[in-house]
Parts: structure tokens; C-alpha cells; sequence
């Protein structure tokens, strides 16, 4: 209904404005699906962090139709979960949806769960602003804590070795681009050709925070970029072998080969694979398929460790790991044994006196 004001004018007439308009809600979405695609699009999330809301998203798309989310190589091949947007707004999903999220729980890593858990509500609340829906189903279901970080740094001659390895020109790039610059293997796979400056060997991300920042890499990313780029001049850095899906969103695929970005799960099963010996120097090579190579985590984790080993001051550590305190970086800047030892030996009053 609109509202008449009346004003008076400097000559003591009655100024009428116009009619206030009354903006009706939008329209809910027909599906879960599309409504997923209209908080991507309407909600303001930054472009490079579309691609992990979706996947998040797409998961609890299963578990909101109650019905448990495929894992592992299942995964890959389902179809996201269609179904009405105002089913969940049905009073007997929140214990099934309970169930389900601590069946999902008992089977990822607390960091997975809570990040997923944020982002449906995120998007629940945002439809729920838009008159979509009224309930929230996950109400009641509690972020997992998080363990210690006890990741190990690897040493320096472990990375020697990983350097050594035969690897694809995609593997020895993202590798080398992980540990010269001390990113999260996140934030290396959502980089964009457009963003990289190769002459000044830096590149600019979305940080897990959301903020744009810069990362800085060396001599031995600068040297493999140009073979991986390979005269290409937009879109996604590292690319998948295969065509994309005919279902894969269009930020994520190369407008060059039509190759789709790398994904984490990926990248994570490649390196894994490749360091199983390295990881396991005294294991028979018969006896690969029952080892466990090291995580993409640990070239970030041994990174901030080498340069704290070789003196790096605290401010400098922070820029570089782009931690907001000191707190969070202290599990990194521990030497490890081989520094340990080398110290002792260095500040040996009577190893001097002999030299």
C-alpha cells in the first residue's frame, strides 16, 4: 500500500512527493538447485571462492533430501540432488538432517565439516532473507573441533628428493608454486592466468579470509610457468587432462582447451601418490599400493619452517604465511631435527676452537 507525505513549499503551498514504492519479494526458485545458483550469483560471493561454496552446497543438497552425500569415487560421477527448496521447511528434517551431518562427520576431517556446515548456513540464511523458506534444518548441529595441528615439516633433503622426482609439467609447477610461495593448495588452484604478473613472479588470490592479497614465488616456478601456460592467456592455471563436464560452471573451465580446473581432491590423490616412497625410503616398491605418501599441507607447513630455520624475522613470517597473529604461526616456525642439530653443533664451544 503506498504512503502520501505532504510538505510545505518556501511559497506556504503543499509540496506532494511521490508515492513510496512497496518492492515485492522475488520469486522463489523452482528447485534447490537453481536457488544454490541464485546465491552464488545474488548473495555477493567473491567469484573465486564460487566454485568451494558449490561443492559445499551440492553436498548438503543430499543430506537436505535426506538421503546420505556420496564420498569418495562415488562422488564423482553424482548428479546433484534436485528437489523443492521448500522441503526444508518440513518439521521432520532436522533430526534426519543430524543424523546424516555426524554420519558425514565420522567420516571427514573436522576442518572439511565446520566449513561446510558455515556455508549452508550462510546460503539458508540468505534464502530465508528472501522469504524463500522459513526454517533453518541445521539448527541444533554443532561445528566438530579441531584437532592440533601436528603436521611435520618435511626436511630439506626430503624436498631435494621431491624436486628429483619425474613428474608432469603441471605437478612440478603446482609443487613448486606451493612451497616458494607458503600458500594453501587452495588458493594455488583458484589462481587465473589474468592475475599473474610472471615479471614480477607474483600473483594475486582470494585468501581464506576473502581478502585479495599477493603471493610471491622464485626462481624455480618462474622457469616452469611459461612451458605451463604455453601461450594460453585466460582462465584456469591448472587444468585438468580431460574435457570438462558438460555440467562444470564456466569460470572453471579453460576457454582455450575447454579443460577443466584442477581440483583439490585431485591435486591431493596426484601428490600423494607420487611421494609414497619418498615417504616410505626403506619400503619394498611391491608394497606401494599399502603405503601413504605425504599431503599437498606440508610443502606450506615446511616452507614457513625452512625460513624460520634460516633466520626469517617474525613480521616477514607473518606477511609470508599472511597469518593474522603470531598464535597461528607458531605451529610452523618450529625448527625441526636436522636445524636442531646443526645449531648445536654451530654454537659447540670446543667444534670452533678445533676449526
Amino acid at each position: 500500500m503506498g504512503i502520501e507525505r505532504a510538505a510545505t513549499s518556501e511559497a506556504g503551498g503543499a509540496l506532494r512527493l511521490p508515492r513510496a514504492r512497496i518492492v515485492p519479494p522475488s520469486a522463489p526458485p523452482p528447485s534447490y538447485e537453481a536457488a544454490v545458483e541464485r546465491y552464488l550469483t545474488g548473495a555477493g560471493i567473491a567469484q573465486s571462492s564460487t566454485r568451494i561454496y558449490r561443492i559445499s552446497l551440492t553436498t548438503w543438497g543430499w543430506m537436505l533430501r535426506c538421503e546420505p552425500a556420496p564420498t569418495g569415487p562415488a562422488r564423482r560421477g553424482a548428479k546433484p540432488a534436485t528437489f523443492d527448496l521448500v522441503a526444508i521447511d518440513d518439521p521432520g528434517l532436522p533430526p534426519v538432517l543430524a543424523e546424516l551431518a555426524a554420519a558425514r562427520a565420522d567420516e571427514m576431517d573436522a576442518d572439511t565439516v565446520n566449513r561446510e556446515l558455515s556455508i549452508v548456513r550462510k546460503a539458508i540464511g540468505w534464502w530465508r532473507a528472501q522469504g524463500w523458506i522459513e526454517a533453518d534444518p541445521t539448527t541444533g548441529i554443532e561445528r566438530r573441533p579441531v584437532p592440533p595441528d601436528r603436521t611435520k615439516a618435511l626436511s630439506k633433503p626430503q624436498i631435494a628428493a621431491l624436486w628429483a622426482l619425474e613428474a608432469s609439467v603441471r605437478e612440478k609447477t603446482f609443487w613448486k608454486l606451493l612451497y616458494e610461495s607458503a600458500a594453501r593448495a587452495e588458493e594455488i588452484l583458484s589462481l587465473n592466468i589474468e592475475v599473474l604478473l610472471p615479471a614480477d613472479r607474483r600473483g594475486r588470490i582470494v585468501s581464506k579470509g576473502g581478502a585479495t592479497e599477493w603471493i610471491h614465488w622464485q626462481s624455480g616456478t618462474a622457469q616452469l610457468l611459461p612451458r605451463l601456460i604455453a601461450g594460453r592467456t585466460h582462465g584456469p592455471l591448472f587444468l585438468t587432462d580431460r574435457r570438462a563436464p558438460a555440467r562444470t560452471p564456466g569460470m572453471d573451465i579453460c576457454p582455450a582447451t575447454g579443460r577443466a580446473r584442477l581440483s583439490y581432491r585431485r591435486a591431493e590423490e596426484i601428490f600423494e601418490e607420487s611421494t609414497r616412497l619418498l615417504a616410505n625410503p626403506l619400503a619394498a616398491p611391491g608394497d606401494f599400493d599399502d603405503l601413504e605418501g605425504w599431503t599437498l599441507h606440508r610443502l606450506r607447513h615446511s616452507a614457513l619452517t625452512h625460513e624460520a630455520e634460516d633466520g626469517t624475522s617474525t613480521p616477514m613470517l607473518l606477511a609470508r604465511s599472511r597469518h593474522a597473529s603470531t598464535r597461528s604461526l607458531e605451529r610452523y616456525a618450529r625448527p625441526g631435527a636436522d636445524a636442531v642439530a646443526q645449531h648445536v653443533a654451530e654454537h659447540d664451544p670446543a667444534g670452533r676452537r678445533s676449526r
